[in-house]
């Protein structure tokens, strides 16, 4: 498969109040079509410079960026790229579908039904029944709807996304999960920084880890769960918590992250009180390996 991005050496430096401060040291990754890459690292790590330069934003660095092989100096480079960045700063005297039409000609994409094309995407990210009103209308939500919107619309082969379910309600962050996984099975490639670390869990085939600009680790979710192929989450129903840091998911219903070697006692435990064992599946959780990377850094 191609490679759709690829940073090899790069590093970048600015100033600060005289000091000098360096945002990304030597950060070495890569990702191919139709591969979901999700970027996490605390505030200030590197994510926003790792997407200013590739953006070419910021431009002043050392080492190659390459967008599906054309080094991301060079315009074209994002031609194939569609960015939607956290809080998106749209026009706020046009309307949903000026703002999706102006994509298309920014684009250079001439289509004979651009209106039923753009009215299509608002439609698919719920979003239509506004596509005349003025932005400054819409809410945070409906305003990243739309700017989610028109970046599909441009039919991109790269989305680079800083934190997409920003701002969006339940059922907007499943529509729009489902819609990245379906673009994503269609060949497009996508890179994304999230805070809600259980976001990049469900969505991304890779996470990279980032602090301070030095990119810590890069790990599948396969890898993921070799961290923590010892512990396993137990959910049963009984009238109160065995433990006192037990997860209560419903009345009567709680959850347990137990050891294997403690779990024969635990079930144990449970029956005698007559309970009920409702599943045990692997602990894997994204945001304990994170903290866990994050506390071997810091000693």
């Amino acid at each position: 498969m191609r490679a759709a991005l690829e940073f090899e050496n790069v590093s970048h430096t600015f100033k600060s109040k005289g000091k000098t401060v360096q945002a990304l040291r030597d950060v070495n990754l890569s990702m191919t079509e139709g591969e979901v890459f999700g970027f996490v690292g605390p505030n200030g790590a590197g994510k926003s410079t790792t997407i200013k330069v590739m953006l070419d934003i910021i431009n002043d660095y050392q080492g190659s960026v390459r967008i599906y092989g054309v080094d991301a100096h060079r315009a074209e480079a994002r031609q194939p790229l569609a960015f939607v960045p956290e809080s998106p700063a749209l026009y706020e005297q046009f309307t949903p579908l000026e703002i999706l039409r102006m994509g298309l000609s920014m684009y250079g994409i001439k289509r004979k039904d651009a209106d039923a094309w753009c009215l299509q995407w608002l439609e698919r990210f719920s979003v239509a029944g506004n596509a005349t009103r003025r932005i400054r209308e819409l809410s945070k939500g409906n305003v990243q709807r739309v700017a989610l919107a028109h970046a599909m619309a441009v039919q991109p082969k790269l989305l680079v996304l800083d934190e997409p379910l920003s701002g969006l309600d339940p059922v907007g962050r499943k529509d729009v999960v489902e819609i990245l996984t379906e673009f994503k099975q269609q060949g497009g490639a996508i890179f994304f920084t999230s805070h809600v670390l259980h976001d990049v869990e469900r969505i991304a085939d890779r996470f990279g880890f980032i602090n301070k600009g030095e990119l810590l680790t890069v790990r599948s979710p396969r890898e993921l769960a070799a961290e923590r192929v010892d512990q396993m989450l137990v959910r049963y129903s009984t009238a109160q918590a065995l433990l006192p840091d037990a997860k209560q998911l419903r009345e009567a219903e709680f959850e347990n992250e137990i050891s294997q070697a403690d779990l024969p006692a635990f079930i144990s435990q449970l029956n005698n009180l007559g309970g009920h064992v409702l599943s045990v599946k692997p602990a894997v959780s994204l945001e304990s390996v994170f903290f866990k990377i994050l506390e071997q850094t810091a000693s």
